[in-house]
Order: structure tokens, then C-alpha cells, then sequence
């Protein structure tokens, strides 16, 4: 286990929590709400989301992404290292026989599969990535998928808010974003098969209220448009593992 990862984390948390944390991450303006329905929604037709479904949300945070994949139906367990985000996810009073949080560091938690799907919204980036691939890999039914929503590196303002992170308190000393052919080869390694990985997401938080339609337009144009959308803000990850041989 690394201890020191560990307590960063948790003091994050805690940094997190003492303040509106959807606020800090930028989900809680206008065109932040919008981002992270898209996002949710995104990861949500990734994995094919319905009732019936068992569900591993990895990173659960306040719950904020936890309450729209519960609105698909899926039956959920939300992990998260922090109490203290923990807290706030609990209060949001989700129905006891749909969503269960556990708290515990991911790459060591005791968590019995299999899962249809595994999924989390900026969350991989925290982790040690291989343990937690192979992880994910083992908790998988045969066939079963993951699927993610990471910062991406080669975004201009991801890039620089990580490569001078002293100027950004809410970023943790050990995240890190991600290219998505070293990201790709990663998955492959695991033994994922048919990796994907998208640039998406043009619409920053900040953008003033009026000029939100226009953006979010603009934004799907430039999602389309070879070489420009690898600057997107963000990676949508899918990856299926194998299933077995009939």
C-alpha cells in the first residue's frame, strides 16, 4: 500500500470538504451542471447503464455522479477514500437498497464482484494506475465494461494547472492527467479489449450563462475535427474485458 498517496488523499478530502465542493470542481455553475450531466450521461451509454444492472462507481466523492447513474436504475456500490466526501454523498439520502458507500482506498478495498460495469468521473488520474486497471480488470464479470471521464493532458489549461499545481490548491500533490495512447496502451496491457478513448468537452465552467448554447455548439463542432479535438478537456475511457469462449 502507499501510505503516503494514501494520506494525501485524504487530506484532499478533507481540504474539499470544507468548502462547496461541487463549487471547487466546477460542476456546481450553470455550464458546470451541464458538463457533468453530459459526462454522466456519456459514461452512462458507455457501460449501457438499466435496472438490473450491479454497478462499481470508483471515486464517488460527494455523490454528485452517484445520484445520475442511480437515476438509470443500476444498482450501485460507491467507494471513496474520504470521510469526510463520503459525508456529503450520504446526505444526500439515495435509497439504501440501490446505492451502497464504502469508504476505502480502491486499489486495497475487499470488495466482492462480479460487476456489469465499472465506472467513475475524474477519479483514474488519482490512482496508481496499473494496480487499479487490474483491479477493475478482476471485479469485471466476463464482459464486462469500464468506463471513465479523465482530464485530459494535452488540453491547455489541464496542462498547466498540472504542470504548476503549487498555484492550485485544490489540485492533489499526486494526480495526474492523462495522454490517451499511453492511457490506451495501459488498458491493453491489463488485458482490456477494444479500448476507446475520446476527447470531448469544450464548455468550461466559467462560460458566462448567455453564451452557454453557443459554446456547447461550437464545442461538438470542434469534438469533430481531427487534431483539434485532441485538446478537448476531457478523455471519455471505454474498454470491454474479454468474454469467455462459448
Amino acid at each position: 500500500m502507499n501510505f503516503a498517496r494514501s494520506k494525501n488523499e485524504i487530506a484532499h478530502g478533507i481540504l474539499l470538504s470544507q468548502d462547496n465542493t461541487e463549487k471547487i470542481w466546477g460542476w456546481g455553475t450553470p455550464a458546470g451542471r451541464l458538463r457533468a450531466k453530459r459526462r454522466a450521461d456519456l459514461i452512462a451509454r458507455s457501460t449501457g447503464l438499466k435496472p438490473g444492472m450491479s454497478v462499481l462507481e470508483i471515486g464517488c466523492g460527494t455523490g454528485i455522479f452517484t445520484e445520475m447513474f442511480a437515476a438509470t436504475g443500476a444498482k450501485l456500490l460507491a467507494v471513496d477514500i474520504s470521510p469526510d466526501l463520503l459525508k456529503k454523498a450520504r446526505a444526500r439520502g439515495l435509497p439504501s437498497a440501490q446505492v451502497t458507500f464504502k469508504e476505502s482506498r480502491f486499489e486495497e478495498c475487499d470488495i466482492d464482484g462480479p460487476f456489469d460495469a465499472v465506472i467513475g468521473s475524474s477519479i483514474l488520474h488519482h490512482l496508481e494506475i496499473q494496480p487499479a486497471l487490474s483491479k477493475t480488470y478482476k471485479l469485471l464479470k466476463p464482459g464486462g465494461i469500464l468506463a471513465f471521464a479523465e482530464p485530459n493532458f494535452l488540453n491547455p489549461q489541464v496542462f498547466f494547472m498540472f504542470k504548476f499545481r503549487s498555484l492550485f490548491p485544490y489540485v492533489s500533490p499526486d494526480e495526474n492527467p492523462f495522454l490517451r495512447w499511453k492511457l490506451q496502451t495501459e488498458l491493453l496491457r491489463t488485458g482490456f479489449e477494444n479500448p476507446n478513448i475520446t476527447p470531448f468537452d469544450w464548455l468550461h465552467p466559467n462560460t458566462p450563462k448567455p453564451l452557454i448554447a453557443r459554446v456547447e455548439f461550437i464545442g461538438l463542432i470542434a469534438e469533430r475535427i481531427p487534431l483539434l479535438r485532441e485538446f478537448a478537456g476531457s478523455l471519455l475511457i471505454r474498454a470491454r474485458r474479454p468474454a469467455l469462449l462459448s
